[in-house]
């Protein structure tokens, strides 16, 4: 009974916990301007489908792809045996759910199976990322937490399918021993059961200590989880249902622009009144572009929050692979930090900032009262490397848009600060003065075929 007790204390807990922290991160994403993602549901399940759940991007790389699945649904499987944990745990009964029989044998074996294949996925997943050192896994951005963070996942995991092997081992042989029947099957615990000892009561020991490993392993991955990258396989189900459904590269319009226009056009457009504020006084005006992160959309924070940090992004942008400073995956992971850093989220994503004079290697406090996205971690520089392939879009397994946001900061630079490069301030001139790109006066715009019409009759002339 005292058992039962304290494992209903310790659930209560960690789940309130970890409901705490998800608030703390909707209540962070909401800080972002509004913007209305309803309606389309068939095509976004659909999408959510084939992208989250069937993870079809991601099979553009074999390898890793494999990899991941294995270890994807062998945490989508090994849940059935959590209910049974949790129903034991607070019931205090034993394999709650034996009286499936052979369904229950079914779930059992592949249990075991598939935690086995994890532990050898996340052995060749910590080869990959720490002795191949694929390089895409590298990078300023990478340094110091995002690279501890990343294999801890691993060593929690390979915890994890240890208890768990501990526990239905000492089960097997205990049952064995006692010449009883265990429910369900276990074809790699019983391959085990040779190492374990025959003494009852270490067995035991052993099974109860696996047990109360694996679960509440378990609560403290589960309260890790929103302060990891790993935070994805929750996130990565509402982010892709709310992904664009518009056309890739397609920009949105600035709509108190979009108003000005249309009343320069026709002299009968009403330009819609702001709304006022309860007080009475005007709504301030929204800035042009993204200056910090709640002048992004909410779903570019959700972005943030659901990035796996797998560098697929910054491997195929062209500006990074020509070796400029632009890196997508910085400009995700640069917008949840500040997030974090500025609304204050203590035990969520620390924010990932590094000492020059340590070698990149420590992290240092950050100054909330210092300079914000844009300029504070997001360089203009970056930006402004960009060249809107979306590259970086089509390659994000849980479909993430760096692009959104990249526009939307150089939006705040041309719009706001009238800081855009020089090629591009000319650029901007020659079409206001000329109607085009180029430093031609409309009145020279046909001179080439001119031209082409007196060589031409010069040929002829001489044929």
């Amino acid at each position: 009974m005292l058992d039962n007790l304290l494992f209903l204390l310790i659930a209560v807990a960690a789940i309130g916990l970890f409901a705490w922290q998800v608030r703390k991160i909707r209540r962070n994403i909401l800080v972002g301007r509004e913007r209305d993602m309803s309606g389309h549901a068939a095509e976004r399940a659909r999408k959510t489908l084939l992208v989250a759940f069937g993870q079809s991007k991601m099979f553009k790389r074999v390898t890793p792809a494999l990899l991941h699945l294995v270890v994807y649904v062998g945490f989508l499987v090994i849940n059935v045996e959590v209910i049974e944990i949790l129903i034991d745990g607070i019931t205090g009964t034993h394999r709650v759910l034996g009286f499936m029989g052979p369904l229950y044998s079914a779930l059992t074996a592949t249990n075991e199976v598939l935690g086995a294949l994890v532990v050898l996925a996340v052995v060749a997943l910590w080869w990959r990322r720490n002795i191949k050192r694929v390089k895409r896994f590298s990078g300023v951005e990478m340094r110091a937490w995002p690279r501890i963070d990343a294999d801890m996942i691993l060593y929690i995991e390979i915890v994890l399918m240890t208890a768990l092997f501990v526990m239905n081992t000492a089960d097997v042989k205990w049952h064995q021993l006692k010449g009883e029947t265990l429910p369900g099957a276990f074809p790699v615990s019983s391959l085990l059961v040779g190492a374990f000892p025959s003494d009852l009561n270490l067995l035991h020991f052993l099974e109860r200590a696996g047990w109360w490993a694996h679960i509440v392993g378990i609560f403290i991955f589960l309260n890790y989880l929103p302060s990891s990258k790993h935070f994805h396989i929750i996130m990565a189900f509402p982010n892709v249902w709310y992904s664009r459904l518009v056309p890739q590269g397609q920009f949105s319009n600035v709509e108190s622009i979009t108003h000005e226009v249309k009343a320069m056009l026709d002299p009968a457009y009403v330009v819609p009144v702001p709304a006022l504020v309860p007080d009475g006084s005007a709504v301030a005006p929204t800035p042009f572009g993204a200056k910090d992160v709640e002048d992004l959309a909410w779903t570019n924070l959700m972005n943030a929050y659901s990035c796996t940090e797998c560098g697929r992004c910054t491997s195929v942008c062209p500006a990074n692979l020509t070796g400029k400073l632009l890196s997508p995956r910085k400009i995700i992971m640069d917008t949840r930090d500040r997030v974090e850093e500025k609304y204050n989220s203590p035990l969520i994503f620390q924010p990932n900032r590094y000492d020059d004079q340590a070698n990149g290697t420590e992290r240092v406090h950050a100054d909330l009262t210092e300079a914000t996205l844009l300029r504070g971690k997001v360089t203009p520089e970056e930006l402004w490397a960009c060249t809107t392939c979306n590259a970086c879009v089509e390659s994000c397994p849980v479909n993430i848009n760096p692009l959104e946001s990249i526009i939307e900061m150089r939006r705040f630079l041309v719009l706001e600060e009238s800081a855009a490069p020089a090629s591009l301030n000319a650029m901007f001139s020659n079409i206001e003065n000329n109607g085009a790109p180029w430093a031609f006066s409309p009145s020279d715009r046909l001179n080439w075929a001119d031209e082409i019409f007196v060589a031409e009759k010069q040929v002829a002339t001489v044929a």
